[in-house]
């Protein structure tokens, strides 16, 4: 089922791409009987909720060679470690404040031999450096993040942020940025799907 579903939304996927996606599930498995990361339900539901919704960056995002990115608040490596498997040839540096869940995603990175996943424990205002891309899922409000990316000790050119529900008042907020949006209903057909939205600010 997972395959039929990689190969239907990223047909460029190769077979080695394909059976690393294949193995995150039954290694966030063990890893969440030793550490609770992430729900019951959404281990259940693990390739539609953490693996397909994390790639769904991919649809708006086209990374060139070399590209710096940063995952803010990637907890236990969503979406950074799905989007370093589609992307091996950009560097991302995964952010989260709680140790446990950076080592996690240290551990799922050497698993899978992600060489090009690097692991951060630390607040994202305290941050420094220069990234071309942010990815963040779920974390703070998009004017949140936004400053995370601006106004703070790192400088950011682009974030797409995985968002749902209802994102009017958070939209607004941001409304001197330029941006694009993608309800991911039009691209899958699962309910999960239905109030999901990728978006995508522009800070250069």
């Amino acid at each position: 089922m997972l395959r039929e579903e990689l190969s239907l939304h990223f047909p460029s996927l190769t077979e080695e791409q394909i059976q690393k996606f294949e193995a995150l599930k039954p290694l966030y498995q063990e890893w969440n009987s030793k550490i609770n990361l992430i729900s019951r339900k959404d281990v259940d539901g693990f390739n539609e909720r953490h693996l397909l919704h994390s790639l769904s960056v991919s649809f708006l995002w086209k990374p060139i060679e070399g590209e710096r990115v940063i995952d803010i608040g990637t907890g236990g490596g969503f979406p950074g470690i799905p989007l370093a498997i589609m992307y091996p040839n950009v560097e991302f540096l995964l952010n989260d404040s709680i140790r446990k869940k950076v080592m996690v995603v240290e551990e799922v990175a050497r698993e899978l031999k992600l060489v090009n996943v690097k692991a951060l424990q630390e607040r994202a205002e305290n941050i420094t450096g220069e990234f071309d891309t942010a990815v963040s899922r779920a974390v703070a409000r998009l004017k949140v993040l936004a400053r995370y990316c601006v106004k703070s000790k790192m400088k950011v050119d682009k974030l797409f942020c995985l968002k749902g529900g209802d994102l009017k008042a958070e939209i607004n907020e941001v409304a001197n940025y330029k941006k694009e949006i993608l309800n991911l209903s039009e691209k899958f057909e699962e309910p999960f799907f239905e109030t999901k939205q990728v978006i995508n600010l522009h800070f250069r």
